[in-house]
């Protein structure tokens, strides 16, 4: 038998958006309901970047690609979710050398971000280095679990190495409830046409 995890975040308008800006929050327009004998409907008004989400390179790359061009059959595989809740600040090269990562892999940063709902300006994110050495690895994609993968490091280098090596970028996942260790890795962003990102499902099964 095995486990799925449900590693996305719910879209609700009281939801962690990036620097808890109001202008980014989704928003729930009721247009119709039961009460003037009507069906019941929803418009949504949704940022690309909201919640688990899936960076194309034209986020950060002049020219750079838009997310209907990565292919579906990238967004399924294997991932490992590595557990890096001791770390405070960055996850490093160094933090992620003992995880013997191998090429074509999906990787999963579990970090203490996974166990807040709310905006913290000192996320833990990857730095750099990390993201070099990822690159040089030759990883499939790599997730984290803050809605953004990096911070306060001029020019963007993280998002910028990834994406030139092809490493896909997945951020604002939730991994409070997933064990470290091998899955199955399911992704699913929305169906979106030359723009850089797209909400997505994401879910793991497990033994």
């Amino acid at each position: 038998m095995f486990k799925l995890y449900d590693i996305s975040t719910a879209i609700r308008p009281d939801m962690q958006v990036w620097k808890d800006n109001a202008a980014v929050r989704p928003t729930f327009e009721n247009t119709s309901n039961h009460q003037t004998g009507q069906t019941y409907g929803t418009r949504i008004g949704i940022d690309a970047h909201t919640g688990t989400h899936l960076d194309a390179p034209l986020h950060m790359l002049d020219g750079g690609a838009t997310i209907d061009t990565i292919p579906l059959q990238d967004l399924v595989g294997t991932a490992r979710v590595l557990d890096l809740t001791r770390v405070v600040d960055a996850v490093t090269a160094e933090d992620l050398k003992p995880h013997a990562i191998q090429p074509g892999e999906w990787i999963l940063l579990k970090t203490r971000n996974s166990f807040t709902d709310r905006w913290d300006d000192g996320f833990v994110f990857l730095r750099a280095d990390g993201a070099a050495y990822l690159a040089e690895l030759g990883i499939k994609g790599v997730g984290t679990d803050a809605l953004g993968i990096e911070r306060s490091q001029e020019g963007y280098p993280t998002h910028r190495t990834l994406m030139r090596a092809g490493v896909l970028i997945l951020e604002g996942l939730r991994l409070a409830d997933v064990p470290p260790g091998s899955y199955f890795f399911v992704l699913a962003p929305l169906k979106l046409e030359g723009i850089e990102a797209a909400p997505a499902r994401a879910f793991l099964l497990g033994s």
